[in-house]
């Protein structure tokens, strides 16, 4: 088994996970992974009359890696307008904390994706009223 040598930006942000949870009138909802047998980021979004995300929650089941980088996600967007927060990628994420082991980087694939999915998943809407979110067993992948 390896054993991962975490910097402690990413320590910090495992150990109190900045903005956990979920909106309950979410404007977008993304999510990566499958809950039932591995990592699993799920990403909610609250999107302000200036198109900018005043609010973004998440849930996430992973290693501490994948605790941390969906932690930073949720701060880095936030404030942020949709194409802002659209430009937010797997190596903006691993920069914010500081660089992820080599083992791990995949991690932050899961967050960046999850916000992406959850940013679409608002467009979508906007554009359609009427669409239904895809659960995650329906092949959101």
């Amino acid at each position: 088994m390896a054993a991962f040598c975490y910097n402690e930006r990413i320590l910090d942000h495992f150990r109190s996970p900045r903005n956990v949870g979920e909106i309950a009138d979410a404007d977008g909802v993304g999510h990566v992974g499958d809950p039932d047998c591995g990592d699993y980021v799920r990403m909610w979004i609250k999107v302000d009359a200036d198109q900018r995300l005043s609010d973004v929650k998440f849930r996430c089941r992973g290693c501490p890696a994948a605790v941390a980088c969906a932690s930073i996600t949720t701060e880095l967007a936030t404030g942020k307008t949709l194409d802002e927060a659209s430009e937010i990628t797997d190596e903006v994420v691993g920069e914010a904390l500081g660089g992820l082991p080599e083992d791990k980087r995949h991690c932050s694939n899961l967050a960046a994706d999850a916000l992406y999915r959850a940013i679409l998943d608002h467009i979508v809407r906007s554009c359609d009223p009427g669409h239904k979110r895809v659960d995650a067993r329906e092949g959101a992948e």
